[in-house]
Formats: structure tokens, C-alpha cells, sequence
């Protein structure tokens, strides 16, 4: 005999469907958006392999333009896209000329063992500028198997240009670094703290 109360669940899940069509769609979106989350936040941790394979799928695009002779609009538009976002990753959170012509003083990094810690946060973290680059160099690989984005165009005329803004980015972007003092990058800094010499301390103790 059927149970009443499963006959009654079905039809209102049949009714619910009939009356949204596009509920299943979405319902796939999300699991599949759920999905596509986990996996980056499980890729994380993995900083260097994350770059060795954004480097692949970089050689690999480049490859495929070099072997199909086009898409040098949708390389230019990614060439200035990526610098855009090399641009938000070397610079800070709080922009110091910013915050020097609202409060009168700009931030600055420790010179003392004694001054306060302020460590530098990047107004593009680490994770989302790879995530921006990987998904950008993503799209343009899918762009190149579409033969409406392949406008023609003198290749070594926007080839001249990226190299021009590039350089007068870069440049503005390290005259900036230079006159508030901060460096984007943790290698060649100097670290304070007790631990190291400690431990020297107590190396030397026990050789007397």
C-alpha cells in the first residue's frame, strides 16, 4: 500500500519544480560553485605549486597564439589586465599619500628593535592575485578557440605600447616605493626578535 505522506512530498516537489524551472539549474550552480570553493581553498596552502602551474598554463597559452598566428587583441587585453593586478599586488592597503594629506603623516615600516611591528598588507593579497591571473589566462585560452575575437591588428604596434606602460607603471610604482619606504616583499629584510640571539647565547654557554 503507498504511504500517503511520501505520495504527498513528491507531488509537492513535482508541483514546486513546475512551478520554478530553473530551480534545478541553480541548484547544480551551486553545488558545482561549492565544489570549485573547496577545491581553493584546499590549494591554499600550497603556494609554490599553485605559481608552477599558473607558469604552465601561462606557456600554454602563449603556445597556442604562437601556433594559431592571432589573438593578439586578447593577449594585449590580458598583458594589461595582469599588470593591473601586479599593480594592486605591489601596493599596500592604505595608499600613504593618501593617508599623509588626511592625517599629515604617512605610515612607515620599523627601523628599531624597538619600534612597533607593522607588517606590510598588500591591497591584492597573494591568493587572489593568483586567482585573478589563473582565471584571466583561463578565459583568454577559451577566447583563442573562437575565431570572432581574432581581430587583425599589427601585433608589434601593441607589443610597443604594453612595453611603454609597463615601464612607465613599474617606474611610478617604484618611485612611490621609494618615497614612503616600503618594500612589498619579505626577502632582504631585516627581522627583530629575542629568539635568535638567545639561542646564540646559549650556543656560546655551552661551548665555555
Amino acid at each position: 500500500m503507498e504511504n500517503p505522506s511520501s505520495s504527498s512530498s513528491a507531488s509537492a516537489a513535482a508541483s514546486a519544480s513546475d512551478a520554478d524551472p530553473g530551480a534545478p539549474v541553480r541548484e547544480a550552480l551551486a553545488s558545482l560553485a561549492r565544489r570549485y570553493q573547496h577545491l581553493l581553498d584546499r590549494s591554499t596552502p600550497f603556494v609554490r605549486e599553485r605559481w608552477f602551474g599558473l607558469f604552465g598554463l601561462a606557456l600554454l597559452y602563449l603556445l597556442r597564439v604562437w601556433l594559431v598566428e592571432g589573438f593578439y587583441i586578447v593577449t594585449y587585453g590580458l598583458g594589461i589586465y595582469s599588470l593591473g593586478q601586479l599593480v594592486g599586488f605591489l601596493s599596500p592597503m592604505v595608499d600613504p599619500e593618501i593617508q599623509e594629506l588626511i592625517d599629515g603623516s604617512a605610515p612607515s615600516l620599523p627601523t628599531r628593535s624597538t619600534d612597533e611591528f607593522r607588517p606590510f598588507v598588500r591591497r591584492l593579497p597573494e591568493f587572489k592575485f593568483w586567482h585573478a591571473l589563473a582565471r584571466a589566462f583561463c578565459i583568454a585560452f577559451v577566447m583563442t578557440f573562437f575565431s570572432v575575437f581574432d581581430v587583425p591588428v599589427f601585433w608589434p604596434i601593441l607589443l610597443f605600447y604594453f612595453c611603454v606602460l609597463f615601464f612607465v607603471t613599474m617606474k611610478r610604482q617604484v618611485q612611490h616605493m621609494v618615497k614612503y619606504k616600503y618594500v612589498p616583499f619579505s626577502f632582504g629584510k631585516q627581522r627583530y626578535g629575542g629568539k635568535r640571539g638567545s639561542a646564540t647565547e646559549d650556543v656560546s654557554l655551552m661551548k665555555d
